[in-house]
């Protein structure tokens, strides 16, 4: 038995198993990640016609708020652990790689804890409209969420897609059914709807369990193969173990990563928080409740395109380390034409029938969809998700300090766009700025990767 386990299965064997594995788990991801996608939507959009105007602005604000946070301080260990994990495994080098992650993912939370804490009053009165239930929903979910994206990271390092994509289900139908209490009558209010934020990340962490039980068969798999008198691979693994990610390196990394993810949130939420601040964070209009409801058409679609981008960055990073540039460049050019593909045909259908279909879906709190305004919003969200194709690339070829400074440059360009009344009309220098950014972007992103690509990676 010992014998058998330290052969393994047959050179010619093992690849094709891989690979099929790797298709699986990425087909399940995909269902996962779209069904993800689909709930957030009909959250947001039953929250949008269960409360009024003024409760539904704060309700935005809330997930505004707390998703940047978790983009910034959660999804750079997210991305550091994808990364390493598939380059180690492409490497022939096994072993954990957690310590260094983990210390740095403890140390944001704790730093939020510290922050938010003694702001409370100022958090609940300012921001959320003398909301202390929301306050509190902002507070656990994000502290919730610090195990949930950790997870995330090690799942899809390990390509373990259908996991990951059970993990982001979960976290969306959990947090969906709160929304749905509501509608139905068996709860009420801003707060039962808030609460699904915040129990979202527990749940989604159900998967964890299974992840777990795979990584004890394994572990007595290469235990065996100990005493059967292997020293190559399995002693490899323990030596890899005892040396783990560097703190700098992982740090440079993941500082990196901020600077992006807090670009990316001020896209997708700055515009919706520059016009709760115009208005000195008075909700009663339900202007705020509006714009975010017009940046959905940006957040649907990049969750259903996060899982292309989750499993690329491991996948793109193994390719870097075999050495593969023409199946790096060609996974490249496929995800973009198919974004390129999927954006125009929202964008078209956006121009035909776009506000009538917001004002079903989403309802419009006494304001106008424009046609155009859509279509420009959904040009920007694909222009956006081909940037974010290209980010994974830079990622993978170790440039995560060349795209943090694009991105950078493309949320500063919008923030001042938005904030200095280039254009009357608050919503539409929303729209405007949010395509302008995101083809700057692209632009931006797509010079770094030919530079990159022309220098060999």
């Amino acid at each position: 038995m010992a014998q058998t386990l330290a052969r393994g299965p047959s050179t010619a064997d093992a690849p094709a198993s891989g690979e099929q594995s790797f298709a699986r788990g990425a087909r399940i991801l995909s269902i996962g990640i779209a069904s993800t996608g689909v709930f957030t939507f009909l959250y947001l959009a039953t929250a949008s016609h269960v409360l009024g105007r003024q409760q539904y602005s704060r309700i935005s604000i809330c997930w505004a708020v707390m998703f940047v946070i978790l983009s910034v301080i959660y999804r750079p260990i997210e991305q550091l652990l994808s990364r390493t994990i598939a380059d180690r495994h492409a490497r022939g080098q096994h072993g954990h790689i957690l310590r260094t992650p983990a210390l740095i993912q403890a140390s944001f939370a704790v730093l939020f804890l510290c922050v938010a804490l003694p702001l409370h009053h100022t958090i609940a009165n300012r921001l959320f409209d003398h909301s202390d239930g929301l306050y509190w929903i902002l507070v656990i979910g994000v502290l919730a969420y610090a195990a949930s994206y950790f997870a995330r990271g090690w799942l899809a390092g390990n390509k373990r897609f259908a996991l990951y994509g059970g993990l982001v289900f979960l976290e969306s139908t959990s947090r969906f059914l709160f929304a749905a209490a509501v509608a139905v009558g068996v709860s009420t209010g801003q707060n039962a709807v808030g609460a699904g934020m915040a129990v979202a990340p527990f749940v989604s962490l159900c998967v964890i369990p299974f992840a777990f039980s795979r990584v004890r068969v394994r572990a007595s798999q290469t235990i065996e193969v100990i005493d059967a008198g292997s020293e190559g691979p399995a002693h490899a693994g323990v030596e890899e173990a005892a040396t783990d990610l560097s703190l700098r390196h992982g740090a440079g990394f993941a500082s990196a990563v901020v600077a992006i993810m807090l670009s990316e949130q001020t896209l997708m939420n700055a515009g919706v928080i520059v016009v709760a601040a115009n208005s000195g964070f008075n909700l009663t209009s339900g202007l705020t409740g509006f714009v975010f409801n017009v940046l959905l058409i940006v957040r649907a679609p990049l969750q259903l395109f996060q899982a292309i981008q989750t499993s690329i960055l491991p996948h793109l990073a193994g390719m870097e380390a075999r050495g593969s540039a023409a199946e790096f460049r060609r996974a490249i050019r496929v995800t973009v034409l198919v974004i390129a593909g999927f954006a125009g045909a929202v964008a078209l259908g956006l121009l035909a029938i776009g506000p009538l279909v917001m004002k079903i879906a989403v309802g419009d709190h006494g304001f106008t969809y424009s046609r155009y305004g859509l279509a420009i919003v959904g040009i920007g969200m694909g222009l956006h998700l081909t940037s974010g194709t290209l980010n994974q690339a830079l990622l993978a070829r170790g440039r995560a300090r060349m795209a943090a400074g694009a991105w950078l440059i493309a949320a500063a360009a919008f923030v001042l766009f938005v904030a200095t009344h280039t254009l009357s009309d608050e919503v539409a220098r929303v729209e405007v700025g949010y395509c302008g950014a995101a083809g700057l972007l692209a632009l931006l992103l797509w010079l770094l990767y030919r530079r990159s690509d022309t220098s060999g990676g």
